[in-house]
């Protein structure tokens, strides 16, 4: 899957969907075994038909490939186990089989709720001058127990960018015309799903659903705790964006701002001063953020582990005092 090299930053012509669109779902899997069966459950039991499951796997080494065999020869469900560089190389190379008119990629480790296609399938066909689409997630643990479930606010570009919205994978559909226009996923960045939406929301019509579709899994293997990498390579793709680069000022600046929110949210050293520090250049960025933080704790800087210690001290007295009492 190409890249355009010089991409055009025009609206995509996106054309009538069918009656019946059909759907290509892509899952990039390495290793997942334990999940994956979850995982193509939640997508072979949607009650939407005309459907293609596009399993690629990286030559896994655990029991991923037992459980794609015992599927048998379902005709919605290809598979394909060999070598790869990654869930990047994976994803493009899905990309690369999709014919459906309706494109979606799901992670080996989370599921589709019931309903979830032909919600957005039908969400689709009333946003006709719409390419891509998505909605609310519940997060669950590694053994599927509820934690908690993510209401994620409407869409703008420029909340995009300040990172007052986000799109989420597991939610996330888009029409085969975004990818023919846009390209792949591209390897120099750690959330290549981001800056392939980022390439989208340039060129077409962006909407989130008001439903919860999807569940993410929360687990110990997974790549997002790999922090610095995560805020490093975000910094960079902003920077980087032939997009952004040709955006006007309001949009670059929010741009800007956020990738201090990002840094917040992806904060290595863990220090809350550093905290405050991007909280305030986010600030001096975007202005429009002052509505989101202006009663965060960062604002004054060295006041939130000031408080802390308050706390602890505040504690520690109660259990001297109560200490005391007893003896």
């Amino acid at each position: 899957m190409m890249l355009p090299k010089n991409p055009n930053i025009e609206p995509v012509s996106l054309g009538p969907l069918p009656d019946r669109p059909r759907v290509s779902v892509i899952v990039p899997s390495y290793n997942q075994g334990r999940f994956i069966r979850a995982t193509l459950d939640s997508i072979l039991g949607q009650d939407y038909r005309p459907l293609c499951v596009h399993v690629v796997d990286g030559a896994s080494t655990d029991q991923t490939v037992d459980v794609l065999r015992s599927y048998g020869d379902i005709p919605e469900l290809q598979w394909r186990s060999e070598s790869d560089s990654g869930v990047v190389e994976a994803v493009n190379k899905g990309f690369s089989q999709v014919d459906g008119d309706v494109i979606a990629i799901q992670s080996s480790d989370d599921m589709y709720l019931p309903g979830a296609l032909s919600t957005m399938v039908a969400a689709l066909q009333a946003r006709p001058d719409h390419g891509l689409i998505y909605a609310d997630m519940e997060t669950v643990d590694a053994e599927g127990q509820f934690l908690f479930r993510s209401e994620i606010r409407p869409f703008s570009l420029r909340s995009f960018l300040n990172k007052q919205t986000w799109i989420p994978q597991p939610t996330a559909f888009f029409r085969r015309e975004m990818l023919k226009a846009c390209g792949g996923w591209d390897n120099r960045y750690f959330s290549a799903d981001t800056q392939l939406w980022l390439r989208m929301a340039f060129r077409t019509k962006v909407a989130k659903i008001d439903a919860c579709i999807a569940q993410r899994r929360r687990h110990e293997t997974q790549r997002n705790h790999q922090i610095k990498v995560i805020a490093d390579a975000y910094r960079r793709m902003v920077r980087e964006s032939p997009e952004l680069q040709q955006a006007d000022r309001t949009l670059r600046r929010a741009a800007t701002a956020g990738t201090h929110i990002h840094a917040i949210r992806y904060n290595a050293s863990g220090s809350k001063l550093i905290e405050s520090y991007h909280l305030w250049r986010a600030l001096a960025a975007d202005r429009s953020l002052w509505a989101s933080y202006r009663s965060s704790p960062l604002l004054v800087p060295g006041w939130l582990p000031l408080r802390i210690l308050i706390s602890r001290l505040k504690n520690g007295g109660q259990k001297s005092e109560k200490r005391g009492q007893k003896y």
